[in-house]
């Protein structure tokens, strides 16, 4: 950050009194610029034992698979967000959305949080922001094209409490390096 939103002025960097860390601080009009976490909001969309994917047709990850998901807008829910987020990307109506998954990825400054849901029907397709959108089962899913680290840790979840039936919410950190639970990274 170089410059004030708030007055065009150059910011400088120091801990502003009764603070901890560097903040940008502007100093004409001193306006603390805090820079936080952004927050990512998704589905993991099911319909009977299958698992819905979207291919990316926008960056970063262009033609990898993922689910849908993204950020956060200002005056919504991370519930409205996600659902929003699964419209826009799949074209696809859920229900029953559960919270499933808080995964925190400090180094990249983002946290996912992610709800379980059915699909109203099975009726989705392709959106400016997916070129393709498919339902897999399990030893369908493109395992070596998925986008993000997250979606694979997600989607191993989900397949290992399908099992037992017992869905409860999960809380991760993902930190470099990443190692891939598949073998791959």
């Amino acid at each position: 950050m170089n410059f004030c939103s708030n007055c065009g002025k150059t910011v400088i960097q120091k801990i502003p009194e009764g603070d901890n860390r560097l903040r940008y601080v502007c100093g004409a009009c001193e306006t603390i610029h805090y820079q936080n976490p952004r927050v990512i909001a998704g589905i993991l969309p099911i319909f009977e034992s299958k698992i819905l994917l979207c291919k990316r047709s926008i960056e970063p990850r262009i033609g990898y698979w993922t689910l849908p998901a993204g950020f956060l807008e200002n005056g919504e829910s991370s519930l409205e967000g996600a659902i929003r987020e699964c419209t826009e990307e799949t074209n696809a109506t859920v229900i029953n959305p559960e919270l499933y998954g808080l995964f925190d990825i400090p180094q990249i400054h983002q946290l996912y949080i992610f709800y379980r849901a059915e699909l109203a029907e099975p009726i989705f397709g392709p959106s400016s922001e997916s070129s393709e959108v498919e339902l897999f089962s399990e030893n369908e899913i493109p395992w070596n094209e998925l986008a993000f680290p997250v979606v694979e840790l997600c989607l191993d979840h989900y397949l290992k409490d399908r099992k037992t039936t017992e869905f409860s919410v999960k809380r991760e950190d993902i930190r470099r390096p990443w190692k891939s639970l598949r073998g791959s990274s």
